[in-house]
């Protein structure tokens, strides 16, 4: 489907919204969180033309959006919403990997410490401190030593088994989305495994990175007990190489039984016709479908293990420079599917809601949402009158893909004007400052707009970047 196609059934809905209104293989509307302007400046066809795609998914309910951070990713637009009905036809709706992604669960958490800026002694000892107890980079080494059994009770149990290991707080389980823990039976593949037994408090690379801030300002409502000038921490990581596994196992396996039909791939043992072959996927009850879930469930709990024991190395590498308190605030996922019960054109329906690269957002739950490592980051909460399935933006979204950015980018002049700004990077991997800088990333605060006037989510602190470490 082209560009020129979808253009021609967009229209505004508010200052927030721009809808697709449904048309050729499209079994629903598409909608934006976007305006013209927006539009105008962030817009790549193909991640537009992959949410038109999404809106024909066998099953789908409601509406498929993109969320203000939208941008092109493997089969579904990164940003993107979609939710299909567990009841739908014989075995229900579509179940696709691609609509979660490789990093599952990858998601956020913040950290509040209680103290100022002020309050520490040293800011670049204790950014030098942190960057040499946060193992980060692509390889994965300098993971906690774990065995064997210690990990299947993870992948069985998420953060529950982290309060047992001694890596978390039992206080923190009730800040953490889901609890830190989702029903599985531990499905995940042997390669799988092996490649989480050795990455357990591990950052990774690319986009994720802890970094401490500090409280900018506070808008009306303060329901978390924020300060201006506080230090936070946000940790933003997944489930590394095992998550990254599990995806793939099932993406090769479901892309395997479609065939090409005059354009569009087809399944003829479950009759689903999908527009690419990488939104490959399974009725939810199906065999296929219900071995993805399985292992998607341990990969996220994982995922949440992964940022209790980065938490961990965090409140140990603070106890040594400094006595202060921490309380985790809250932890989201920003990759995953889940079961939930949503009411759509009036009635209730149980569907699997896919989210890739977007948070969930229910009426007063925290939303957090990084920007960029030279510009604010966001605490949010969900509102009443969401209607993208209780969802919002993760992040501020990119405008340059990695390779663009190394072209146009000079990653050492980057460095030395942030650290101008007295903002403190750790870059562990080549290139990694022309990736991730804020050049190649859309206006967080023009996203965070947008979210509030499509009513997603109302804004409640804004954070600046103190010292930042980057994989």
């Amino acid at each position: 489907m082209t560009g020129a196609e979808w253009q021609d059934h967009l229209e505004v809905e508010n200052e927030g919204l721009m809808r697709i209104r449904k048309h050729g293989s499209m079994n629903v509307d598409a909608m934006i969180v976007s305006n013209p302007e927006h539009l105008a400046k962030s817009s790549d066809e193909r991640s537009i033309s992959q949410l038109v795609n999404i809106a024909s998914m066998p099953g789908v309910v409601g509406e498929a959006w993109a969320m203000a951070d939208w941008h092109f990713g493997y089969g579904f637009p990164i940003g993107g919403v979609l939710a299909t009905d567990v009841n739908w036809g014989e075995e229900g709706g579509s179940i696709s990997p691609g609509g979660v992604g490789f990093d599952i669960n990858c998601g956020v958490r913040m950290v509040a410490l209680e103290c100022s800026v002020d309050d520490i002694p040293n800011i670049d000892r204790l950014a030098g401190r942190l960057n040499g107890r946060i193992p980060s980079g692509g390889s994965g080494k300098g993971g906690l030593d774990i065995t064997n059994q210690d990990l299947n009770e993870i992948i069985s149990r998420g953060t529950n088994a982290m309060v047992d290991l001694g890596f978390a707080y039992d206080e923190d389980l009730k800040n953490i989305e889901s609890g830190g823990f989702l029903e599985t039976d531990s499905g995940v593949s042997e390669r799988a495994f092996n490649r989480g037994l050795k990455a357990l408090g591990t950052l990774g690379s690319g986009n994720h990175f802890l970094e401490l801030q500090t409280v900018q300002s506070i808008e009306d409502s303060n329901p978390h007990d924020l300060f201006e000038g506080q230090v936070v921490c946000m940790i933003h990581s997944g489930s590394r190489g095992l998550g990254h596994q599990v995806c793939t196992d099932h993406v090769r396996g479901l892309e395997d039984k479609y065939r090409n039909r005059q354009g569009t791939w087809y399944n003829e043992k479950w009759g689903f016709e999908i527009q690419d072959r990488q939104l490959a996927a399974a009725p939810i009850h199906s065999k296929e479908g219900q071995s993805y879930l399985d292992a998607m469930n341990g990969a996220a709990n994982f995922a949440f293990a992964n940022r209790s024991a980065l938490t961990h190395r965090l409140r140990q590498t603070l106890a040594v420079e400094m006595n202060v308190e921490t309380r985790l605030l809250y932890d989201v996922s920003h990759n995953i599917a889940k079961e939930e019960v949503h009411e759509i054109h009036g009635a209730r329906c149980t569907c699997m809601v896919h989210r890739k690269g977007a948070t969930r957002a229910m009426p007063n739950q925290p939303v957090l949402v990084p920007g960029d490592m030279g510009t604010g980051s966001w605490l949010l909460e969900g509102v009443e009158t969401n209607r993208a399935f209780s969802s919002s933006c993760h992040g501020a979204g990119r405008v340059l893909s990695r390779s663009q950015a190394k072209k146009q980018i000079d990653g050492k002049a980057l460095k030395k004007e942030l650290e101008s700004r007295g903002i403190r990077v750790h870059a562990n991997t080549p290139n990694i400052m022309s990736e991730e800088a804020p050049d190649a990333y859309k206006n967080v605060d023009e996203v965070i707009e947008l979210s509030h006037k499509a009513g997603l989510a109302k804004p409640i602190a804004r954070m600046m970047p103190l010292a930042v470490i980057k994989g």
